[in-house]
């Protein structure tokens, strides 16, 4: 309940406030020029919550965001995007409210009755925007791209872009799949799927590990620490998800190899610690980061119980000790980078343990996350991102 009415408090105040449709800033209430956001020049955070309203069971606000989005939002813009960001956020948005909102329309529900599949037709037009940034040599793609223009390889700065992060090129296939299979047209899960193929052939043959930032032209490895946090992450997500999703046995025997060489090599004990690629038994951090919380739940959709259970309690008690899992933290538990931006990792990897054993521990751990947030990041308008877990002093984002 406390999550429910977080959510729409946040909802109302950033419809209250926005006429044009941007950013909200918590602490302030205000639109505030975050060139993060502001880049897009569309609803970001619009499109970001349509399936939670869905969800949520909020249909009447569900239909009345879709004819928002449908009627305001426009993908035309010269802008320069992530891929990554632009992806899992705004293509797998709409794609995700286009299949809720056929399915509540099917089901005779009256507030989307009139629904015309324009979600389908908006997420269709940003992917052929995303296309370009995947010409290059290998198929992996640049990591920005110009919604108007293309790809322009040269920074502001003068340098030119050649390289990315192995989860910005690992992790399209899901939602380009989808799109393929909703429109008829194979090219994205074609380009989705070479892109994969590319992340594959370059792995570390002797350990099946993948390196943190790859050259998309060559498909060397620009930096070669191996672990399952922030730069690789959801590429192994991806893997054992498509397999889930698509049925196609490649990605689950990929990720079956990926993770013999991870629990061999990344784990140990419950900690998860990056090595080298090209050696390793040789630690090559001695911190972790927040956003392998994502992994013992991975590890439960793969039928894996108990590693996730040790990492998972490994986590809880950084959080018990710290309010929230700060972004980055040593082996001993130690704050090594303080800000929490609300990442939400930790929180599934709890609902899918709760899920598989129905333990009352899970739901107490839900219990605690939601106090949290309550208590050190609720603010105005909303909540907001934790600059410090040491002080709980906010960003305005």
């Amino acid at each position: 309940m406390l999550t429910a009415c977080g959510a729409i408090d946040y909802w109302q105040s950033y419809l209250f406030n926005n006429t044009v449709v941007l950013v909200m800033s918590p602490c302030s209430c205000c639109l505030c020029h975050n060139k993060q956001y502001l880049s897009f020049r569309y609803s970001l955070t619009l499109i970001d919550s349509l399936d939670t309203l869905a969800v949520m069971g909020e249909l009447k606000e569900f239909a009345a965001a879709i004819k928002r989005v449908a009627q305001d939002v426009t993908v035309s813009n010269d802008v320069v995007v992530s891929v990554f960001e632009t992806n899992i956020r705004v293509l797998g948005g709409l794609l995700s409210a286009h299949v809720l909102a056929s399915l509540f329309r099917s089901m005779g529900n009256i507030y989307l009755s009139s629904y015309n599949d324009e979600m389908l037709t908006l997420a269709e037009d940003i992917a052929k925007r995303l296309l370009p940034a995947f010409n290059t040599a290998t198929g992996l793609p640049y990591p920005r791209v110009n919604l108007k223009y293309g790809v322009n390889r040269t920074r502001p700065d003068g340098s030119l872009q050649s390289d990315t992060c192995t989860a910005c090129a690992g992790s399209n296939l899901m939602e380009f799949a989808a799109l393929s299979r909703l429109t008829g047209n194979p090219v994205y899960e074609q380009t989705a799927r070479k892109a994969m193929n590319a992340i594959w052939q370059n792995r570390n043959k002797v350990s099946n590990l993948v390196g943190n930032v790859i050259n998309v032209d060559s498909g060397r490895w620009v930096r070669q620490d191996a672990g399952v946090g922030a730069g690789i992450d959801s590429y192994y997500e991806y893997c054992l998800k498509s397999y889930v999703l698509l049925g196609d046995v490649t990605y689950w025997d990929r990720f079956q190899k990926h993770y013999d060489g991870i629990m061999r090599y990344v784990r140990h004990g419950a900690a998860l610690v990056d090595v080298y690629l090209g050696n390793p038994q040789q630690r090559a951090k001695n911190f972790m980061d927040a956003l392998l919380a994502f992994w013992p739940g991975l590890q439960v959709l793969k039928g894996d119980l108990e590693p996730a259970v040790s990492t998972h309690h490994m986590l809880f008690h950084v959080m018990k000790q710290h309010k929230f899992i700060p972004e980055a933290f040593t082996v001993d538990f130690r704050v090594h980078w303080a800000q929490h931006p609300l990442r939400p990792e930790f929180i599934e990897s709890t609902y899918f343990l709760y899920q598989a054993t129905q333990d009352p521990h899970y739901r107490r751990v839900g219990e605690e996350i939601i106090h949290s947030l309550q208590k050190y990041a609720r603010v105005p308008c909303g909540f907001a991102a934790v600059q410090d877990v040491r002080t709980f002093t906010h960003e305005d984002r």
